[in-house]
């Protein structure tokens, strides 16, 4: 495999949109264009001496794909130059990107404060698993910087987030937040699936960890699954590199070359989906048989100022209330012939799920209330369709539903 020159001083200079074609790529000795797809569980060792140096890390090179592989290797730079993280590591999925992130580090005896406005498995993992492992967990509202203030103890050592959580859209501030964990010796762990990394740097912002679902913006089309961590070369030494390798919750190959190929197009794909995302919000906002509209670019939304602080863009989802119960949401969207129904997110094709049913069915009654997710809310997330083509089936589909 080669590199040319100094592949990391290189490429920090690049913008996002040439770190996202060519950032990472190593060549083999074909000099192929695109990159390689290296379907292999092993790698063949010169001699028995270096199988030996590499087992003990003192030759750098690929022991087995659980481990480490080139293909997933040059995703793993490729995130990291986009997100300016020291170190990436990537995982089979989402979920498996933050179960490592918390797990890795944080022991019997601790302490994590979590935004409850939490994708349904992310609370789970917060408020179901991790204290089977004697880790205690508070969730409180992530919009509250004194709620957060409140909730720290002395063996508080992880503060976990999602901004802009799922479905809601509620912030976090995460600067503030990283101000008050670092005084209280906790890491800041930030899932930014929502605002991708080319909407939103929490790193820059005081965040020491950031997880991503990759299968959603990054794979962009609906095909395969994945998942990153991306964070400082320190905490990947002493916590996430032995977890990893030990607990095997690594990407495939083949599912890191798809997820290559996306990078390339990412650019491209949020800022058209971004336009047509706020578009779509207005449209709707004006549309019979709408209760409430939620997008962070819309002066009505209520954190319209931090969003503008803290994102450089609104992103792709819009969530709005039907003025209606359960039964109006089903017709609505029953009745869409374009937009799918389907609770996966950040596709090319728009889809739209019932998060009351779907997303956050586990939740009580009473807990999706206190996150405001009602039987009338439908979540959707903007694919690349004309817009006229989008907003004529969501009309159709709300004459339908009022009528």
């Amino acid at each position: 495999m080669t590199t040319p020159g100094d592949k990391r001083a290189r490429t920090r200079d690049w913008h996002p949109e040439t770190q996202l074609i060519h950032g990472g790529t190593l060549r083999s000795g074909f000099g192929e264009t695109s990159e390689a797809l290296f379907l292999t569980q092993s790698y063949v060792y010169t001699n028995a001496e270096q199988a030996e140096a590499r087992f003990k890390d003192q030759d750098p090179g690929f022991i087995y794909s659980r481990y480490s592989n080139p293909t997933v290797s040059m995703f793993e730079e490729r995130m990291r130059l986009l997100e300016g993280a020291e170190a990436a590591r990537a995982t089979a999925t989402g979920m498996a990107a933050v179960t490592a992130a918390l797990l890795c580090f944080l022991r019997a005896g601790d302490h994590v404060v979590a935004g409850r406005a939490l994708f349904g498995s992310c609370r789970y993992v917060v408020e179901d698993l991790c204290p089977r492992f004697g880790i205690a967990s508070t969730l409180i509202d992530g919009r509250d910087l004194s709620a957060w203030q409140t909730a720290f103890r002395r063996t508080t050592k992880a503060v976990f987030f999602e901004t802009p959580a799922n479905p809601t859209l509620d912030l976090v501030d995460i600067a503030a937040v990283a101000k008050l964990a670092r005084e209280a010796g906790a890491l800041v762990v930030v899932d930014n699936v929502f605002a991708t990394p080319l909407l939103q740097k929490p790193l820059t912002l005081g965040a020491d960890i950031v997880v991503y679902s990759a299968t959603k913006h990054i794979d962009g089309q609906g095909r395969c699954l994945g998942g990153v961590v991306l964070c400082s070369e320190k905490f990947l030494k002493d916590h996430l590199h032995t977890f990893l390798r030990q607990t095997g919750p690594s990407l495939s190959p083949f599912n890191a070359w798809v997820m290559l190929k996306g990078l390339e197009t990412l650019p491209l794909r949020i800022k058209a989906r971004c336009a047509a995302a706020a578009r779509l919000a207005d449209h709707l906002a004006r549309a019979p048989g709408i209760a409430r509209v939620l997008y962070c670019g819309r002066p009505d939304y209520p954190q319209a100022a931090l969003a503008a602080r803290q994102m450089t863009g609104s992103g792709q989802i819009v969530t709005f209330d039907l003025a209606g119960d359960k039964a109006m949401a089903f017709r609505f969207l029953n009745a869409l012939g374009l937009i799918k129904i389907s609770n996966n997110l950040g596709d090319a094709k728009s889809l739209v799920t019932h998060p009351a049913t779907t997303t956050h069915q586990r939740l009580k009654p009473e807990q999706r209330a206190e996150l405001g997710i009602g039987d009338g809310m439908v979540r959707l997330s903007v694919g690349l369709e004309a817009f006229d083509d989008l907003a004529a089936d969501i009309d159709g589909a709300l004459a339908a539903a009022v009528g």
